[in-house]
């Protein structure tokens, strides 16, 4: 596993994990993992830019990946999904992810790294369209890493 610096993940919150979301062999099954990050990327995005409006601005995923490294159980202890914008680009932005929860000594045990990469589009001509600049100053004002 490559070295993550959790202290860049300035944004987590719990997960709110189900029982329909185990499978036959009792953990999290994988493809929650990823309905997860959706969650998490919804709530970010409305911490991240207080002018963000779901009803006026979209993106669009053009790529999602998920690295497993260790199972959830209902059981599993504080469970929550962090999230971070790393990376800005002129049309599109990468989200990371980390689903972590407490470990049995008190240090977070990492689950899962996740990666996305959003596309910015004009919704009613369904085109792409660069990041508009108030929405990359709230990202850098956000995530300084960006500037």
């Amino acid at each position: 596993m490559k070295d993550i610096n959790q202290e860049d993940f300035k944004f987590e919150m719990p997960i709110p994990m189900r029982w329909n979301d185990m499978d036959a062999l009792g953990h999290i099954n994988n493809i929650y993992y990823f309905e997860y990050f959706q969650i998490v990327r919804g709530h970010y995005m409305m911490k991240m830019s207080p002018t963000w409006d779901w009803n006026k601005h979209m993106f669009v995923i053009a790529h999602i990946e998920c690295d497993y490294y260790k199972e959830i159980k209902l059981t599993t202890p504080n469970v929550r999904i962090k999230v971070r914008t790393s990376t800005l680009s002129n049309k599109s932005f990468e989200m990371e992810y980390l689903i972590v929860s407490e470990g049995a000594d008190g240090k977070e045990t990492i689950h899962a790294r996740g990666k996305s990469a959003q596309v910015m589009i004009d919704m009613q001509k369904k085109k792409s369209i660069a990041i508009p600049a108030w929405l990359r100053n709230d990202m850098i004002a956000y995530e300084p890493s960006l500037g």
